[in-house]
């Protein structure tokens, strides 16, 4: 899922990480350490740590001896544990980590969500074609579409009317039915700071491997820094969302009208009945089924089928329905 940032967005300044201190509302500010001077360049996460890069995070069960191995890496965080914990070399230290992220970002980065985002379009049968996307010519695009600045499309896809795809990378085979949102902005924020100001800015992309068939209406967030993963032969129904930073394994066969919350990770051979709602940060197995109108709360293992609110074991599930009956 490796793919370079700067074919989706800009930068606004571009600056080393002595400099971040300047650029950080100094209400904010605690303190700054800066021990080697070196270009930022990107953004990292937990998941994938960069070269050259800012680390925006409060998480204290983590390896951070990684960042200390993989060097050039500076630490933003409002957890003075981790601080004295891991002695960081290169930090600042912040009052609210969520509030400095927006700040910061918004001042590096000129993303799809800052005013001043600009793109270059061609109208290709009456859609909107970004001059910076890359299209296989084999690929049809169907009228009033809107394709967006580093998007690349493979071979033999099918793009159906009134569809927009922005910030994402489609494989070969696809099908994406009518009326789709593909790359839109995760609905990230700040409970004590919210606002569309102060949304968190989701830098990330949307990754859909080969041969997926996306129904009518559905809509995909990008990842707030990394991907939004759609793994190959996958089957979404109408009016699906699936949120920032969901991970969905191949040959996942999901109905419509679920709903899946961020950060959830599925693996492979997930079915799902309609209406299904799967809460944030839940990590699902292999092979797992899940009946319709369930409500998903706790983590599942593999190999398992749940039903019901709060989903459960789905023999249990139906006993419980009896014996209540």
């Amino acid at each position: 899922m490796n793919y370079k940032r700067s074919d989706f967005l800009s930068f606004r300044n571009k600056i080393d990480n002595s400099q971040i201190d300047q650029l950080i509302n100094k209400d904010l500010l605690v303190s700054h350490k800066c021990s080697e001077n070196f270009d930022i360049d990107d953004i990292s996460s937990l998941d994938i740590l960069k070269k050259n890069s800012i680390l925006f995070s409060d998480v204290l069960d983590f390896d951070y001896t990684k960042i200390l191995n993989k060097g050039n890496i500076h630490f933003v965080t409002s957890n003075i544990s981790l601080v004295k914990e891991f002695e960081l070399s290169n930090y600042s230290l912040v009052k609210n980590l969520d509030i400095s992220y927006v700040d910061l970002i918004n001042k590096i980065f000129i993303h799809n969500d800052s005013i001043d985002f600009k793109d270059d379009f061609l109208n290709k049968n009456n859609s909107h074609i970004s001059k910076h996307a890359s299209i296989h010519p084999s690929t049809i695009i169907e009228p009033n579409c809107c394709i967006g600045r580093g998007v690349k499309i493979g071979k033999n896809c099918i793009i159906k009317s009134n569809t927009v795809i922005k910030n994402t990378i489609l494989h070969d085979n696809i099908i994406i039915s009518e009326n789709c949102t593909i790359g839109s902005t995760g609905f990230g924020f700040n409970l004590k700071n919210m606002g569309a100001l102060n949304i968190l800015p989701h830098i990330g992309i949307v990754y859909i491997e080969d041969n997926v068939f996306i129904g009518a209406n559905c809509t995909i967030d990008r990842a707030k820094i990394d991907s939004t993963f759609i793994g190959n032969s996958s089957m979404l129904d109408n009016h699906i969302h699936i949120a920032h930073n969901v991970i969905l394994g191949s040959n996942a066969c999901i109905a419509a009208q679920t709903g899946i919350s961020g950060s959830v990770k599925i693996g492979k051979n997930l079915i799902s009945g309609g209406q299904v709602g799967i809460a944030g940060h839940l990590s699902i197995g292999d092979y797992v089924v899940i009946a319709a109108k369930s409500g998903v709360t706790k983590n599942i293992e593999n190999n398992c089928k749940v039903g019901g609110f709060p989903a459960m074991d789905l023999t249990k599930w139906k006993k419980s329905i009896i014996k209540n009956r």
